[in-house]
């Protein structure tokens, strides 16, 4: 939709229509910050060049328009900030496919001259002199916005109505903080001497509180626990024991939820198999002891703080509450969930008591939540539709986007991706009246992906992985921000947009804090190794695979993951085998095997080692069938130790691709007897596996080519075109009875030549 957009603008240029290509650039507004692609982006943006360069030609470059959210422009501004993003972007696709085509493309489109003076569009057409000079086009109000009160200018009474909203966990308090954040910065400051501010020390706990508040919120634990036991120091030196307590018990939740050593990194790969390390099971039993810790020292701590104010009580209770929940969600253990429910109704209870409406809203929440994580989603529904309705008539009205989300969340559970869909659309329409932060506004974008996905939506599931990403990088988390490229990424290239894909993951790449190496060491490796796949379907072998053999070494070196290794090696294998290099290849595949033997992944494994076999036997023929058969053979163990183990593939049968891949080895090397009772015995196990329903088609499709296979090596290359025809015409109609028109077609085709050949 960009690219077109942006052509309806450099149409409009051409034609004499500059004003009708403003206004609809107001229209579009939207298309400056939702960005479905980086080719759609830099389609878009050359024609909203091509525009503002002709109404700059005009006379009218100080003419007000629209542009990125977050400041207004004028013509010559927003055409000189697009010129910029344009030319990187032009320049970024060329350096990489070593060419100047979308330079030369943008070139050609700003130098075009207009077609005709004027060709009227519309039946009232305007000109660029009826467009108002002194005002720009404003983007229209929503339906029912809400009154936003201005951040007030004198600063005790931002002090005071910072303070106010926070109590309330109002999200207007945000902006408040940040005002007061840089006055108290700024060089000269005076701290008013005012007995309804207090202190400066007092401010600066406030401060640190709020920053520790959002470290948390970013899943920086150790910075958090570090803010907010600095702000409780300065809250006692501010003679303020209860804001003093609540800073210690924020420092005791954020502490409990440090990672422990070795188990934070970023699992971002396509793991599949079974993973039978111990980590996992470590990492949360020393989670859940520190939760039970937490909530322990939070208890002692509320009985050793008089004085509370309620508001004050309702936060210790509720963070009480959300360590335990926090314990649920990490243990999954049934006992765990019946203290959640009763420190849940004891705040309800409070919060009720002292009209405390977050907080009767966060009670209930969790609740919901409670039923949730302990499997009952119907029970949480039923708790999340009531307190959905006390919110739409009593608020607090800022709960509601996230209350939507947990909401869509639990139906996506029930496999209902429609109302899910709904939920989250509600969600984000009603987040717009909040700051973004406050609001979980990304994690709905996320979430409404996922939905889009269900749905069969993939291009605006694109979109909003893409809204997800801008709106964790607004508010700093960079390691949220790069998983969602990442799988908007990885989303691109399942599409087949393999260039958006590069230039996607060339830009992340690009950013200073990956360059420089600064990010999780594994979500880098995520990145860089969509990038190779990306490269590979765009038949780049060379590239591709230089990168998978460096990704290789130094997963190598990842001790507490060597499933990841085995993956990452296991496709390093067939890459190089791809290229001929079957001793390389072989290398890589006896580091993933080494990797497999500690962390099994059988199927991605098995699928390696059998590709492989198949490039050596395709490319070398009878010289390469000893080599190929004894891969095969090792494919062979690797299917028996996933059958001892229990394990079920997730894709084709283990032994059934095992039988075909011997069928086509056999059958590349000249050795068609033996491809023919490998391609039967194919046939035969897949005849013995009743499919599931929702793999009916798979099944059908492995089936039809092993059959069609099995008819070509004894109708064609064992000359015994009557069995063949015997075995097709067998085939077909059973296809056809079963819905699978479609995969008659090769058999159809293949049973005409032999006819043809009798």
């Amino acid at each position: 939709m960009a690219g077109e957009v942006g052509r309806h603008l450099e149409f409009c240029a051409l034609t004499g229509n500059e004003a009708r290509g403003l206004e609809l650039l107001s229209e579009n507004r939207n298309l400056f910050d939702e960005v479905e692609s980086p080719l759609d982006q830099l389609d878009f943006l050359t024609g909203v060049e091509v525009l503002l360069q002709r109404v700059a030609l005009l006379g009218h470059d100080a003419l007000p328009t629209t542009g990125y959210a977050g400041r207004t422009w004028t013509v010559a501004a927003l055409r000189a900030e697009v010129k910029s993003r344009a030319d990187d972007l032009a320049a970024r696709f060329d350096t990489r496919n070593g060419t100047t085509v979308h330079t030369d493309r943008r070139r050609s489109r700003l130098d075009r001259a207009p077609l005709l003076e004027s060709l009227e569009l519309t039946l009232r057409p305007r000109g660029l002199d009826d467009l108002a000079p002194a005002e720009p086009i404003a983007a229209p109000a929503p339906a029912a916005p809400r009154t936003v009160t201005a951040v007030p200018d004198s600063l005790p009474e931002l002090i005071v109505r910072a303070r106010a909203l926070d109590e309330q966990g109002h999200p207007d308090a945000q902006a408040c903080w940040a005002r007061l954040r840089t006055l108290v910065t700024a060089r000269g400051h005076v701290h008013p001497d005012d007995p309804a501010v207090g202190p400066l020390v007092r401010l600066r706990a406030d401060l640190l509180a709020d920053e520790g508040n959002r470290a948390g919120e970013r899943d920086e634990y150790a910075d958090a626990a570090d803010l907010h036991e600095e702000a409780a120091g300065l809250y006692d030196d501010a003679g303020a024991p209860g804001h003093a307590a609540l800073a210690r018990a924020s420092a005791l939740l954020a502490t409990a939820e440090i990672p422990a050593p070795d188990t934070d990194a970023t699992d971002t790969t396509d793991t599949t198999g079974t993973d039978t390390t111990g980590t996992d099971t470590d990492a949360a039993e020393a989670k859940v002891a520190a939760l039970t810790a937490a909530h322990a020292a939070m208890v002692r701590l509320h009985e050793e703080t008089p004085g509370l104010a309620p508001y004050q009580e309702a936060r210790l209770l509720r963070m009480r509450a959300t360590a335990l929940g926090l314990r649920l969600q990490t243990s999954h253990s049934e006992e765990h969930a019946v203290p959640v429910f009763a420190e849940a109704d004891l705040l309800h209870a409070f919060a009720v008591r002292h009209d405390l409406p977050g907080q009767i809203s966060n009670a209930l929440l969790l609740r919901a939540s409670t039923h949730a994580l302990s499997g009952d989603l119907s029970a949480a529904v039923a708790e999340i539709d009531a307190l959905l309705d006390r919110l739409k008539a009593q608020g607090p009205a800022w709960h509601l986007p996230r209350t939507l989300g947990l909401r869509g969340r639990l139906q996506l559970g029930l496999r209902d991706a429609t109302t899910a869909y709904a939920d989250f659309s509600e969600g984000l329409r009603l987040a717009a009246d909040w700051p973004a932060d406050a609001v979980g506004t990304d994690r709905l974008h996320g979430d409404l992906a996922e939905a889009c996905m269900h749905l069969g939506r993939p291009d605006e599931a694109l979109r909003h992985l893409t809204l997800s990403a801008e709106a964790h990088l607004r508010r700093g988390s960079r390691t949220d921000a790069f998983c969602a490229y990442s799988n908007a990424a990885q989303l691109s290239l399942e599409l087949g947009r393999v260039e958006d894909c590069i230039a996607l993951l060339d830009s992340v790449l690009a950013e200073p804090d990956a360059a420089a190496g600064e990010l999780d060491d594994r979500l880098l490796a995520q990145l860089r190794l969509t990038r190779a796949r990306a490269l590979h379907a765009g038949e780049d072998l060379k590239a591709a695979t230089a990168e998978f053999v460096t990704l290789a070494a130094e997963s190598a070196g990842w001790d507490d993951d060597p499933g990841s290794h085995a993956m990452i090696a296991a496709e390093t294998a067939v890459l190089l085998g791809e290229s001929g290099e079957f001793g390389r290849a072989r290398q890589a595949a006896d580091q993933a095997l080494a990797a497999h033997a500690r962390a099994p992944r059988y199927e991605k494994v098995s699928n390696c080692v059998r590709e492989l076999a198949r490039l050596q036997a395709q490319q070398q023929g009878a010289d390469g069938l000893a080599y190929a058969l004894d891969l095969l053979a090792v494919a062979g163990r690797i299917a028996d130790e996933a059958r001892t183990a229990g394990y079920e593939a997730h894709g084709r049968s283990l032994d059934t691709a095992l039988a075909y891949e011997h069928g086509r080895v056999n059958a590349y090397a000249g050795t068609y007897e033996d491809a023919l009772t490998a391609l039967n015995k194919a046939v035969a196990l897949l005849d013995e596996r009743s499919p599931e329903p929702d793999r009916a088609e798979e099944w059908a499709e492995e089936w039809a080519e092993c059959v069609r296979l099995a008819g070509a090596v004894e109708g064609i290359y064992l000359e015994r075109p009557a069995p063949a025809l015997t075995r097709i015409d067998a085939a077909v109609p059973r296809l056809t009875a079963a819905g699978h028109t479609e995969l008659t077609e090769p058999l159809i085709s293949l049973a005409a030549r032999l006819r043809d050949e009798e």
